[in-house]
């Protein structure tokens, strides 16, 4: 019974990391498609690749364009000066 137990929780757990890289995740492979003209599903494979090919460094490419995409849209966000 315990096992049943653990193992609902493990899906559910799994499906929560699932939604939260579908939303969030993969914004920098669908914004680099569409600005490239590129299938989004092929940026993702590339980067796959060359991370197992790389051991890992164009997760840090990753990680900053999601940085770099995510200030962008904050700055964009324009507020009076009454808000403060």
């Amino acid at each position: 019974m315990k096992i049943r137990v653990f193992a609902m929780n493990m899906t559910g757990l799994i499906k929560k990391i699932q939604l939260f890289f579908e939303e969030y995740a993969f914004g920098v492979c669908t914004h680099l498609g569409e600005k490239l003209g590129i299938a989004t599903s092929s940026i993702r494979l590339f980067f796959i690749y060359a991370s197992f090919l790389t051991l890992g460094s164009p997760v840090v490419v990753y990680l900053g364009l999601a940085f770099l995409m995510d200030m962008r849209r904050h700055l964009r966000r324009r507020s009076t000066i009454w808000d403060y």
